[in-house]
């Protein structure tokens, strides 16, 4: 793991994390961006050190699984983002990691760690605890969509540190992925008051509650919706020579719908709960629209 401190303009403590998975280049390629152009750290001056999580302000920059990046693979020995809080003593890379990972992490004010998917655009967040520091990530990024996480696993990043959001900035591998996360990047350093450039951005976001997995067998994949695409009651959304995954029932729509992006899933099922409405714009809640379910 390799940690990179650089300034922040502001006294919010905020992180970006990328190279979870290290077969998704875009997010390894953004922090390495982040680092050469974010002013250094003084931390002489400062009289910080090492992990250090004091009151000032700070932009921590982490390339998490370099064994994995390495050798561009998803992973070692085991799933990273399916292996938090993790072991220290354990003989698995990742499980080790995992709680080396969250200690570069504990006491920041907001975090975002980046990924990229097989799965079709548009690019979206994940949440998995609605704090205020999540209600202003996720509405002052560049994404239509968020999805609510928090029925599903509970061994990721979002769903073990305080105040995450992941995001899923595009196609993996692809020029348009490392291009939009990095500009999701400075959004996410500017409504945190970490990057002064520019004033920040806020919009409402649509929410997707996320519920299951959808299962593959084997055989020849399709899938017949696109991400967050409303599913008609009745209509197959996807089927291989094991299954056919018939929805009966509307309002359901897909995330990380994608033919080959996993081994075991075509993605999950979704439904759109409300919008999350920007800071200063009442609670941080889901608040119900008209037409969620479009």
């Amino acid at each position: 793991m390799q940690t990179i401190d650089r300034e922040s303009v502001g006294s919010a403590r905020v992180a970006i994390v990328g190279g979870i998975h290290g077969d998704e280049p875009a997010g390894v390629r953004i922090v390495e961006r982040l680092a050469d152009e974010l002013d250094p750290l003084d931390s002489a001056d400062r009289g910080e050190s090492d992990g250090d999580t004091g009151s000032e302000g700070l932009v921590r920059l982490i390339l998490a699984n370099e064994p994995a990046i390495e050798a561009e693979t998803r992973y070692t020995d085991a799933d990273l983002n399916r292996a938090f809080p993790g072991d220290a003593d354990s003989d698995e890379y990742e499980r080790a990691l995992a709680p080396r990972l969250t200690a570069e992490l504990q006491g920041f004010d907001a975090v975002l760690a980046l990924h990229t998917s097989h799965s079709a655009p548009p690019p979206f967040a994940i949440f998995s605890d609605l704090t205020e520091s999540v209600r202003r990530t996720v509405t002052g990024l560049p994404v239509d969509h968020a999805v609510d996480a928090s029925g599903l696993r509970s061994t990721t990043l979002d769903s073990t540190i305080p105040h995450t959001v992941s995001i899923e900035v595009g196609r993996q591998g692809s020029e348009e992925a490392a291009e939009f996360g990095y500009e999701a990047c400075l959004a996410f350093l500017r409504v945190h008051g970490a990057l002064a450039d520019e004033p920040p951005t806020f919009s409402e976001t649509t929410v997707v509650k996320g519920s299951e997995e959808v299962p593959k067998g084997g055989g020849e994949p399709h899938v017949h919706f696109a991400n967050f695409e409303a599913i008609p009651e009745g209509a197959v959304f996807a089927e291989d020579d094991v299954h056919t995954h018939r929805v009966d029932e509307p309002g359901v729509v897909p995330i990380l719908a994608s033919e080959n992006g996993y081994d075991d899933i075509f993605g999950m099922y979704g439904r759109v709960t409300g919008v999350l409405k920007p800071p200063g714009e009442g609670d941080p809640r889901v608040y119900p629209r008209d037409g969620a379910e479009d």
